[in-house]
């Protein structure tokens, strides 16, 4: 297993401001009550098969909005949307038709989607022995293609995996960059992967907290907080072919119905579109957001949805936490050296606060 070093403090420490709300304490998902989150990163260096596994730049992402031992009891309001459909995400008509997720949302590359789903049935019949006697349950898996790092003929991760991010899952700061699922992904020809982002709602008096696994293509190049960086800092490396995908997972500390879930999960294109992507043909850009239980005390009477005019505040809330979700995945990232010899660049920190602060962007 290989952990991703820190690569020193976040862009929002380092005076950036996207928007006009303040971020939760960690400026991360986990933000909103209840909810953690778990990675485990498969990171090897074998001979080519039949040999061996190759060259593994992958992993697991687990997202849960509450308990997994509760969630097939009492599952939470959800809702889903689709930019681009290049890609996949498990359960995703379930939630579309019940409005409601009964699993932890597990992000992993497009091979290994069997194998996590594998993992995550098994984790939840283990959970709880009603599950495939009395009901069954569709896990939430999603999905981006890291094979320009990571060698794909085999899967690299093992259904075990989908139980060792759940049982890794912590509340507070988030691990970002090349780990779990987005250990091979890459962001506008940069290392990118997982990053997250919270900000501080008015309107409902609590957070709105974003994880991205981000696998955006060039062109067009990377903006950051408005400024064209891709332009200026030249060429990078990274697939030729405009494709890669973008799993978006939201999490909103209020008591919105899935109607609702689904309209803030429709506003993250918004905020992906500032950084660049145009959601290419090939790419699968698809969210989904939930309201966990939070405080509330769990199995209380039901908890009236708050008016649809509370939403603006957290459809903003939402564009911006996941424009800086993605930059938060580019500046975490190190260089990876994957299959092939292929190098996937860190994003350059002094240059990019150079340009930055050259427009004014930064606060100190």
């Amino acid at each position: 297993m290989h952990v991703a070093a820190s690569r020193g403090p976040r862009l929002r420490e380092l005076g950036l401001r996207i928007g006009r709300f303040e971020a939760g304490p960690a400026n991360a998902i986990t933000d909103v009550a209840g909810v953690t989150v778990g990675h485990v990163t498969v990171w090897r260096d074998e001979p080519e098969p039949p040999a061996g596994r190759g060259i593994a730049r992958t992993g697991v992402t687990a997202v849960l909005p509450a308990p997994p031992s509760s969630l097939f009891d009492e599952p939470v309001p959800a809702g889903v949307a689709v930019l681009n459909g290049a890609g996949e995400l498990t359960g995703a008509h379930q939630i579309a038709e019940w409005g409601r997720i009964e699993t932890p949302i597990y992000l992993t590359s497009t091979h290994a989607v069997g194998r996590v789903y594998d993992g995550a049935v098994a984790l939840a019949t283990r959970l709880d022995a009603r599950v495939g006697v009395d009901d069954v349950v569709i896990p939430v898996v999603g999905e981006c293609d890291d094979s320009w790092l990571s060698e794909a003929r085999v899967v690299q991760v093992d259904a075990e995996d989908a139980a060792l991010a759940v049982e890794a899952a912590a509340p507070g700061p988030v691990a970002e960059g090349a780990v779990g699922g987005g250990a091979g992904t890459l962001t506008k020809g940069f290392k990118a992967g997982i990053g997250t982002a919270s900000r501080i709602a008015p309107s409902i008096g609590g957070a709105v907290g974003v994880l991205v696994q981000s696998n955006v293509s060039a062109p067009p190049p990377l903006v950051v907080a408005g400024v064209r960086v891709g332009d200026e800092l030249g060429e990078a490396h990274g697939p030729s072919a405009p494709a890669g995908s973008c799993i978006v997972v939201v999490a909103v500390d209020a008591p919105l119905s899935a109607g609702q879930l689904e309209r803030v999960a429709r506003r993250v294109g918004l905020g992906l579109a500032r950084t660049g992507s145009v959601a290419h043909h090939g790419s699968g850009e698809i969210f989904v957001a939930f309201a966990p239980p939070g405080r509330r005390p769990r199995r209380e009477a039901p908890v009236a949805t708050i008016a649809d005019s509370a939403l603006d505040d957290v459809f903003e809330a939402v564009v911006d936490a996941t424009e800086e979700a993605v930059l938060n995945a580019l500046w975490a990232a190190p260089e990876v050296v994957g299959r092939e010899g292929r190098v996937a660049p860190a994003l350059p920190h002094d240059d990019v606060l150079a340009l930055l602060a050259a427009h004014g962007l930064l606060s100190r």
